[in-house]
C-alpha cells in the first residue's frame, strides 16, 4: 500500500540529465519565494523599490564569494518575488583558490603552493544562499524554520556569449 504512491511523492528534477554542475562555467539563476509572494519589495513607475528582505537578499548574494572560493558574481537583480542571478564557477574542476581571472591568465593548474578547496556545485551555492536569506528573514518576520523559498530554482547554462 504504501509503495502504490511513490511516484506521485517522486520530484522531476529540471536539471540537465548527466551534467556536472560543479564544472566551470556560467548559470543564470531564478529562485522565487514560496507561493510567489511579493516579499522584497514593488516596482513603481518601472522601477523596482527593494524592501529590507531584498536587500537581505542581495547581502546574502554578494557575500556567496566569501564561503565559495573560485566563485565569481556577474549581474544580479532582486525582483518583488524572485531574484535572478549570473553564478560563474571559475575552473572548479581544477579545485584552486584562484580567481577566474588567474586561471584565464594561467590556463594551467595551479603550482601545488596554492591550498585545494573541495569543489562547489551550482546546487550546493544555490542551497546556501536560499538558507542563509531565509533564516535572516524568518528571524525578523518572527517566522523561524517557515518556508520562504520556492523549493527548488531555474537555471540555465550559459553556454557562450550570446
Amino acid at each position: 500500500m504504501a509503495g502504490e504512491n511513490i511516484n506521485i511523492l517522486q520530484r522531476r528534477s529540471i536539471r540537465l540529465k548527466g551534467y556536472d554542475y560543479s564544472q566551470a562555467g556560467a548559470y543564470f539563476i531564478t529562485v522565487c519565494t514560496q507561493n510567489h509572494e511579493h516579499l522584497f519589495g514593488e516596482i513603481s513607475d518601472a522601477e523596482m523599490m527593494i524592501n529590507a528582505w531584498g536587500n537581505i537578499v542581495q547581502e546574502c548574494w554578494y557575500d556567496l564569494p566569501n564561503h565559495y572560493p573560485g566563485l565569481e558574481l556577474d549581474i544580479f537583480v532582486v525582483m518583488p518575488n524572485h531574484m535572478h542571478g549570473i553564478i560563474v564557477l571559475a575552473n572548479a574542476r581544477a579545485g584552486f583558490n584562484r580567481s577566474a581571472a588567474e586561471i584565464r591568465a594561467f590556463r594551467q593548474p595551479a603550482p601545488t603552493k596554492f591550498a585545494i578547496s573541495k569543489l562547489h556545485g551550482l546546487p550546493e551555492i544555490v542551497r546556501a544562499l536560499k538558507t542563509f536569506s531565509a533564516r535572516r528573514i524568518n528571524l525578523i518576520r518572527g517566522t523561524t524554520g517557515a518556508p520562504f523559498w520556492q523549493r527548488s530554482y531555474y537555471e540555465h547554462i550559459i553556454r557562450n556569449e550570446n
